[in-house]
């Protein structure tokens, strides 16, 4: 196993991570400063990213089968830093979110061709376990987004942020280009002819779309509690600077996860993995979502934590394998592929998570019936979709 390549692929796809959760410590303020009546706006700042994410995957994924891997990335990554100096640079509410779009754009080439590039060296169980161990490394930032986010800007300024966020893509942006060959060595010319065909093959694969979709269900859920995290803990729990340290503690449990899932994954398989992972994940949402609605004066922070804990170790059970599953019958097609499914699992979880983030009232109840009621969509879906040959 390479462990250069898998750190270089996290620190690609962690920047997807790092731009959405580095922010969460400024929502206040960027509110404040831009003029902001209603907090859950600011929750838009999380999601036009999302989205801009989910929308950029559709062209990188073909950009990437006929160009390479190599120049999606850099190119992804030189969009992100310019929207980073938008974002920086903005005077208003409007203009913040445009420059959060074109980040979202920009991240979505080493999103997009980093899991291609897993997919050009590995496949089936093999993949999912490379997988879990970029989302072991990947975790980190997540983790720690975070605390750096709030020590930038209580040292520097909101703004200072997304200064963070251009030297950190230099970073990726010099080790891709300097330390990292192409490999994706079957490229053709681009034709109309074949892009059609290989979109077809795609949109009319049944487990590639099914899982896709339950990709989406499962990362909704996460959009809803990133959505509204900093408002849970500072205005529920009042942990105030200790936002991050609690943050951290849900997202080490993803982590933890997804190292255990790489053993368990080459035993169990990846379909029983996910669903007995998506059950468990029902089960703990549904016994704290009947808890609170009983008995709304249980709701404390030991009991958040640990509901927490339970039900996104769980989610770091489905990430990796749901994705490779949904991966699975594509091979010449990965770069296309993986831009669909990204595209269509990051832009069903905006579409549900925006309108359940926004239901948030003062209490953990909708966020935890959210989980409940979306883990049991995946279910259904899982069983829905068909296993190719």
């Amino acid at each position: 196993m390479n462990a250069r390549f898998i750190v270089l692929v996290a620190l690609l796809t962690s920047l997807l991570a790092f731009g959405t959760d580095a922010m969460l410590p400024a929502l206040p303020e960027i509110g404040a400063a831009l003029g902001l009546g209603d907090s859950n706006r600011a929750q838009l700042i999380v999601s036009s990213f999302m989205l801009g994410a989910g929308l950029g995957q559709l062209f990188f994924g073909p950009f990437s089968d006929y160009r390479g891997r190599k120049p999606a990335i850099l190119l992804g990554l030189g969009i992100f830093i310019a929207g980073s100096l938008v974002s920086l640079t903005a005077q208003s509410f409007e203009v913040m979110l445009a420059g959060r779009m074109l980040q979202g754009l920009g991240v979505a080439g080493p999103r997009t061709a980093s899991i291609a590039m897993v997919r050009d060296l590995y496949k089936g169980r093999e993949m999912a376990r490379i997988m879990s161990f970029v989302m072991a490394v990947f975790i980190l930032v997540p983790a720690l987004a975070p605390l750096m986010g709030q020590v930038v800007m209580l040292t520097w300024g909101w703004r200072s942020i997304f200064v963070a966020f251009i030297l950190f893509a230099m970073l990726a942006f010099l080790w891709m280009a300097l330390g990292q060959p192409e490999t994706h060595k079957m490229r053709q010319r681009f034709s109309w002819g074949d892009l059609r065909r290989a979109l077809t093959s795609v949109f009319t694969n049944g487990q590639t779309m099914g899982f896709a979709m339950v990709a989406g269900l499962n990362f909704s859920a996460f959009i809803v509690y990133l959505s509204s995290a900093e408002q849970i803990f500072r205005e529920i729990f009042e942990v105030g600077t200790l936002f991050p340290l609690y943050f951290a503690i849900m997202a080490l449990s993803i982590g933890a996860a997804s190292i255990l899932n790489g053993k368990l994954v080459m035993r169990v398989g990846m379909h029983k993995l996910i669903t007995r992972a998506i059950s468990a994940l029902v089960g703990f949402s549904a016994l704290y979502a009947s808890a609170l609605w009983l008995f709304p004066q249980l709701e404390s922070l030991g009991m958040f934590l640990t509901w927490g804990v339970l039900s996104f170790f769980s989610v770091g059970l489905v990430f990796g394998n749901v994705n490779a599953l949904a991966m699975e019958p594509m091979g010449e097609n990965a770069g296309i592929a993986a831009a669909i499914i990204g595209a269509v699992s990051t832009v069903l979880a905006v579409a549900i998570g925006v309108p359940l983030g926004q239901l948030y009232n003062g209490s953990t109840l909708p966020l935890v019936a959210g989980f409940m009621v979306l883990g049991l969509s995946a279910l259904l879906m899982i069983r829905l979709t068909p296993r190719s040959a």
